[in-house]
């Protein structure tokens, strides 16, 4: 029998997810910092955000190549469209940014660490090693101590 994201309440990490289960739970639970996430849920979701930012960094790869105009200095006025390109890109990143930051701390939590560890990103280089690091553990039965 195999467990499907149906089965599995949201307050609950669904280990071994796919990578749509792992998607759609993300965006189910958008901002929620409480809780547990498996494994694969945190690395389908860093899959899906290497492959959304590639593409949206193709794209404008491509505008810049086909309308960006180099100046005397080097330097390159991108246009309109690049310029449309890179709000895209930042409001997509913006809108993402606080569900991530609940992913991590979600995974953490599945390892029995407290989710302020994340705040280990602020340590240059270090700190976003120790956090890869910590989300690469395998999850822990004492974790559920931070289910709701």
């Amino acid at each position: 029998m195999t467990t499907s994201a149906t089965e599995v309440p949201l307050s609950q990490p669904l280990y071994g997810a796919s990578f749509g289960q792992a998607v759609s739970r993300f965006f189910k639970k958008y901002a929620t910092f409480s809780g547990r996430a498996s494994r694969s849920e945190y690395w389908w979701l860093a899959l899906f955000f290497g492959l959304l930012y590639g593409v949206l960094g193709g794209i404008l790869g491509g505008v810049i190549a086909a309308t960006g105009e180099v100046q005397s200095d080097g330097a390159v006025n991108i246009g309109g469209p690049g310029i449309a390109v890179i709000v895209l890109w930042s409001l997509i990143g913006l809108a993402l940014v606080i569900p991530a930051i609940a992913l991590t701390v979600r995974r953490l939590h599945d390892g029995n660490f407290t989710g302020w560890l994340y705040l280990l990103h602020l340590i240059p280089s270090v700190g976003s090693i120790i956090i890869i690091v910590l989300t690469l553990l395998p999850s822990n039965p004492e974790g559920r101590r931070f289910d709701a």
